[in-house]
């Protein structure tokens, strides 16, 4: 088979690769779509990044997921769009018309999977987002986007917090952590962008029967499948949005761009990750 015939492919670029479950959600796509092509994992140290990406085509890639440490980078050295420069990191890369552009998935990955789990989410006034770390712009803009009027954003450092209000704007209105408490029973969607109740971390305090019997609570934590957080949310009968089906959701945009077809989250592939995440 001549290079030009070659099927398209993709890469995860990272530094060091550890255990992704992006070549498996692809793979499945490929498989089900009956689609020739390929997605690799490329461990890419940063003094070599640049010039891995100024060579991606010559490469054999069609475009390539960017994760940790590289996603800043990734930004500056692409033609980045609105998603990709207010959230300040491009973690997917395509070519278009012979130029690397970039965008940034996780916002779509985090609405979508909200509309999916919780639809008419949007209707809530108000929103409290738990973290001012780069998972929470990507939520940030996402959610002013949809006209969430005001969203309150609670940090430990209440500078970081600033510093994101300052960039989106009055609707977002930077609080201290211990002022979590009066606001949960105004937010009708409560959103945590923190590591704390993940595997290894120290748990999230929230006392979830203060929110509104309406509110929506979104983790986007994936391990554990549900957090102490999701839990409680549950068993209130809240409506809740995991983790997992934002990993899943914010791959589809990518898998469009380098191979042509819209793919689609379904059971099947959630329960194929959810296998895979059980037994890591």
């Amino acid at each position: 088979m001549t290079s030009a015939t070659k099927p398209p492919a993709a890469c995860l670029i990272g530094w060091p690769a550890a255990h992704s479950r992006s070549p498996l959600i692809h793979h499945y796509w490929l498989r089900t779509l009956g689609i020739q092509g390929g997605y690799v994992i490329e461990a890419v140290p940063p003094d070599e990044f640049k010039d891995f990406l100024l060579r991606l085509s010559l490469r054999g890639f069609v475009g390539a997921n960017v994760t940790i440490p590289h996603k800043e980078r990734a930004l500056a050295l692409s033609k980045p769009d609105a998603r990709a420069r207010a959230v300040g990191a491009a973690n997917t890369l395509w070519f278009e018309n012979g130029e690397l552009c970039s965008t940034n998935t996780d916002v779509e990955g985090f609405i979508n999977n909200l509309d999916d789990c919780a639809p008419r989410w949007d209707g809530a006034e108000d929103a409290l987002v738990l973290g001012a770390g780069g998972s929470s712009r990507a939520v940030l803009f996402g959610l002013l986007d949809r006209g969430i009027q005001r969203v309150h954003l609670a940090n430990r450092t209440v500078a970081r917090a600033q510093a994101l209000a300052d960039q989106f704007g009055a609707r977002v209105v930077p609080v201290a952590w211990d002022a979590i408490g009066g606001l949960l029973p105004r937010a009708g969607l409560l959103v945590n962008t923190t590591s704390l109740g993940m595997k290894g971390q120290p748990p999230l305090e929230i006392d979830v029967a203060r929110l509104p019997s309406h509110a929506v609570v979104a983790d986007n934590v994936y391990v554990p499948l549900e957090t102490p957080l999701l839990a409680a949310a549950r068993a209130r009968g809240l409506k809740t949005a995991d983790g997992l089906g934002m990993l899943l959701h914010q791959a589809v945009r990518g898998f469009e761009l380098w191979f042509g077809r819209r793919p689609e989250v379904t059971l099947e592939l959630r329960a194929l990750v959810e296998a895979d995440l059980m037994n890591s």
